[in-house]
């Protein structure tokens, strides 16, 4: 490839339109430079071919068989899933099927397999498994709300509940009410968090930084089968060389955190662990000096690579969030009295379960309305801007492409999102509200989740994915809601909700895009999807249970954890039952206040000095709204591919990095499902009384 060629990928070449060089019409913004670069890391590919294929079905039924009793498994054993590993291990193993059969998978075939094998790994009926503890729980029964737990979550007879058996007529509400909850996220999943792409993608041009590791990934997979079968069109073999660099140090890896604690639990009574999971915690041993701040270190390499991947900008300002976060708390929070809940000798997850209730909670909140406000007017900013460069194309009589879908990629129209929205708002509430018999106060939930919650965060989620590859996740915004209602009981609990998170699906669509694979098949593989993950799941959770109690002695995490979990939920629960709660103080509308002032002064104040956008959504995300311990290393990532890699490799690098990542993503789960196997084995030895 000519360094022309190259120059041409990354800044988008002569043909894409409006790139980092060019000067923006008058009236416009200016373009942030890191934002042109992420988004021509990879560019689509012009056009669109059918992926859905029956390989694709085989692969999803290969994946509902295998892997998903072993994500079952797995998150009752040691309180984790596979991960990326059915996605990666379905791809390859299909490739080397298909290479045995002399045939070859195109980049849309292997994509939609791809898209399949994370989509069949949903278990919605696994949470039945909890259910039937919770209803059982001590916690529950103590605070007296087993007894009032509704038919529709699990039943309360002993004797059913004994028999272990959800084919049960007794337990045939709460399969129903799992159907229709799966029904309408799927459907919101796929039709509604499209139409947040085309808003994102189409109208802002986000870069979707993630995007690229699947998409790249796939890529490489399908460039070796081009060369392998010696085709012509095999021009930029490098992305398999890259990406096998990253899959044996993924291997390397997953060898020591994921695959030795995994196959020692199987023949131990202590799993073997040489780097601790989930993290190193030293906060009990730094709060004398550092009170209120939550300090540790996660060891998971993968953070580190995720740092190399994502912009620097937004890795710089998580960072800096950190350090003004654990400065705020340490010398003006909890001296003054804002942090009262903190007590020395607390963990990471106490101290950071204490600091969201006294302040973050209320703070949290208003920054994510100055988010949502912010994105709102650089939409229209943007959408300004497009017509500007319309205009002066067409005075210039220069084709534009105005934002519109690109020909052939399978896009459909906005009034059948519009009316999909509106359809699933409207089942939500009305279901939601047969369940809890109309109750007024509610209904007035349901609706503000349904109208304002839901689309708002929903937005805001799909566009902090789009600039900077991370979501928003505003805390207790349920239970406070619930709370302030002055409901009475516990039903209100277990209603289904209409929620934002079931919408931030817009990632796939931008996979799609840069693989070349019509929309069109991703909707296909829905249709199939839905009942192989339904039966799937009620399938081998029926399986599980009948096996043995649970939790028990059998799976470690859930026999350790589940009870824990029932005690801080019955605690939450018992505040809608006459009884004082906590949370009905973590609402702070003066915090709320600062918080949503602060976030549009920073907004404002980067405006005005022309600094990258993405180091805002960097700091807001380090302002205590992810785990301080995996900030450091993403840091770290990001300051080695920045002022190392870069600095040898050029611009070139961040063609690179995304298809290290998806190797070492495959690494990590090939290993990992090695261990699972050997897990199965060993549980599946039959033990003879004599």
């Amino acid at each position: 490839m000519s360094r022309e060629s190259e120059k041409d990928d990354l800044t988008g070449g002569p043909d894409s339109g409006l790139n980092v060089t060019d000067t923006p019409p008058e009236g416009t913004v200016r373009l942030d430079k890191e934002l042109e670069q992420f988004r021509n890391i990879m560019k689509p590919p012009g056009t669109f071919g059918e992926g859905f294929s029956w390989t694709a079905l085989v692969g999803a039924i290969f994946i509902a068989l295998l892997m998903v009793p072993g994500a079952m498994y797995m998150s009752l054993l040691a309180g984790m899933g596979v991960g990326d590993a059915a996605q990666w291990v379905t791809v390859i193993l299909f490739i080397e099927v298909a290479r045995r059969a002399h045939k070859s998978l195109s980049r849309p075939e292997l994509f939609v397999l791809f898209y399949m094998a994370s989509a069949v790994m949903a278990q919605p009926f696994a949470g039945l498994l909890y259910n039937q503890f919770f209803v059982q729980s001590q916690s529950a029964t103590g605070m007296g709300i087993a007894e009032l737990i509704p038919s529709w979550v699990a039943p309360r007879d002993p004797d059913i509940l004994a028999a272990r058996n959800f084919f049960n007529p007794a337990w045939y509400p709460a399969l129903g009410l799992v159907l229709f909850t799966t029904l309408m996220g799927r459907l919101n999943g796929t039709v509604l968090s499209y139409g947040l792409f085309r808003l994102a993608s189409d109208v802002e041009k986000l870069p979707f930084p993630m995007a690229p590791i699947g998409a790249q990934g796939i890529t490489a997979l399908a460039e070796q089968q081009s060369e392998e079968s010696g085709s012509k069109q095999s021009t930029e073999t490098w992305r398999w060389r890259v990406f096998s660099i990253g899959g044996v140090l993924g291997l390397s890896f997953g060898a020591i955190y994921t695959a030795l604690p995994t196959i020692t639990a199987a023949i131990l009574d202590k799993p073997i662990q040489i780097l601790p999971i989930p993290f190193v915690d030293w906060t009990e041993k730094t709060g004398s000096f550092m009170p209120a701040v939550a300090t540790g270190l996660s060891l998971d390499l993968t953070q580190l690579v995720l740092g190399m991947v994502l912009p620097f900008f937004a890795m710089l300002g998580s960072f800096i969030g950190l350090v003004i976060t654990m400065i705020a708390n340490a010398t003006v929070l909890q001296p003054y009295g804002l942090l009262p809940s903190w007590e020395q000798g607390q963990t990471t997850v106490q101290t950071l379960f204490s600091n969201q209730m006294d302040f973050y909670f209320s703070f949290g909140i208003g920054i994510a309305m100055a988010i949502a406000l912010a994105g709102i007017v650089q939409v229209v900013i943007g959408l300004r801007r497009t017509a500007a460069l319309r205009r002066k194309q067409r005075e210039a009589r220069v084709a534009v492409d105005a934002g519109r879908p690109p020909e052939g990629r399978g896009d459909i129209p906005v009034p059948f999102i519009v009316g999909t929205y509106l359809f699933t708002a409207s089942a939500y509430v009305l279901v939601s509200g047969w369940l809890i018999h109309w109750d007024p106060r509610v209904m007035a939930v349901l609706l503000f989740f349904a109208v304002l919650y839901m689309p708002l965060v929903a937005y805001v989620t799909a566009r902090l994915e789009g600039m900077a590859g991370q979501v928003i996740d505003i805390p207790m915004v349920r239970e406070a809601a619930f709370i302030l209602s002055r409901y009475q009981g516990v039903d209100i609990w277990f209603m289904p909700l209409p929620t934002p998170y079931d919408l931030n699906r817009t990632l796939f669509y931008r996979q799609a895009e840069l693989t070349g694979t019509r929309f069109w098949s991703l909707w296909k593989a829905e249709l199939i999807l839905v009942p192989i993950v339904l039966v799937a799941s009620i399938f081998f959770a029926q399986f599980i249970w009948s096996l043995a109690p649970i939790p028990g002695p059998q799976y470690p995490f859930a026999d350790t954890m589940w009870e824990l979990q029932a005690a801080n939920q019955s605690i939450i629960f018992s505040s809608t039952m006459g009884r004082y709660s906590a949370f009905t103080e973590a609402f702070n509308w003066k915090i709320m206040a600062g918080g949503a002032g602060f976030g549009l002064v920073l907004f404002s104040l980067m405006s005005f000095l022309q600094l990258p956008i993405m180091l805002i959504y960097g700091l807001i995300r380090g302002l205590n709204q992810t785990m301080p311990h995996v900030v450091v290393p993403q840091f770290l990532g990001a300051l080695l591919g920045k002022f190392y890699f870069e600095r040898r490799l050029g611009l070139k690098w961040r063609q690179y990095v995304p298809v290290i990542a998806a190797g070492f993503s495959c690494g990590v789960g090939l290993i990992t499902v090695l261990g699972i196997g050997f897990t199965f084995l060993a549980r599946s030895v039959i033990k003879l009384p004599f």
